[in-house]
Parts: structure tokens; C-alpha cells; sequence
């Protein structure tokens, strides 16, 4: 029998320390690249989280992995904080350890995803998305 999407999403979730929006917050402060890989229909849907990148989850490890020749230019290294957000915060776990992977050892998650981030109260952003192809 086959573990299932439950098993695998345990598995992921084992080694990350998944921040809450507050803390993901206060990452960001301190230099942490929040990303943000929902689809253009869920953040047109829900807003744009403030200070965040879009890289669509297709080409995500190629974004952010600093060997990599498709990188964007703060994917500076593998030490580099980074905290991936979806919109409920499932698939960010999955995306999440699939840096670590990588060995961008200090990637993570938000907790809850944007409706967590909004059910905390935070803000929204007014601007428009920061997209990254």
C-alpha cells in the first residue's frame, strides 16, 4: 500500500521549522526571501503579501538554487533564508524541503499559508506582485 499525500507531507514537514505570519514577518526583517508561488487566479483572488517574490512552483528550484544559471539574483547562496508561502500552506511544505534538498538548508514554510497570514491580521499589499519567470 501506498503511504499516501498525508505520509508524504509528514515526511516534509519533519525538518522544517515552519514559521507562523508572524514570524515569517519578522524573517523578512532580518533578511529571510519570502516567496510566494500561488497561482496569478488565487493572488488576484486573495491579494498580494507584501515584500514577497512570485516564482511559479514549475521552475522554483531553478530560481532559487544559487548554482544554478536560471537563478534570480538573491538566490546568493545556500545559507540564504528563505520562507515559501502558498495559499493554505500545504504545497509550501512540500516545496519547502524540496529546497532543503537542494541544500538551501534554511528554507521553510509559512504556517497556514496567505489565509493564515490574513487570519492573523496582517496587511496586504497594495502594489503590484513582484513576478518572477
Amino acid at each position: 500500500m501506498c503511504p499516501g499525500v498525508d505520509a508524504l507531507l509528514e515526511q516534509a514537514r519533519a525538518g522544517l521549522r515552519r514559521l507562523t505570519p508572524h514570524e515569517t514577518v519578522e524573517a523578512v526583517r532580518n533578511g529571510a526571501l519570502l516567496i510566494d508561488t500561488r497561482t496569478e487566479a488565487q493572488r488576484r483572488e486573495e491579494g498580494e503579501l507584501p515584500g514577497a517574490i512570485v516564482i511559479d512552483r514549475t521552475v522554483l528550484e531553478w530560481r532559487l538554487d544559487p548554482a544554478s544559471e536560471w537563478r534570480i539574483p538573491e538566490a546568493i547562496g545556500y545559507d540564504r533564508e528563505i520562507v515559501v508561502a502558498c495559499r493554505q500552506g500545504f504545497s509550501s511544505s512540500l516545496a519547502a524541503a524540496s529546497l532543503q534538498t537542494l541544500g538551501l538548508r534554511h528554507a521553510t514554510d509559512m504556517i497556514g499559508g496567505v489565509q493564515g497570514w490574513r487570519e492573523a491580521g496582517l496587511p496586504m499589499s497594495d502594489r503590484p506582485a513582484d513576478v518572477r519567470h
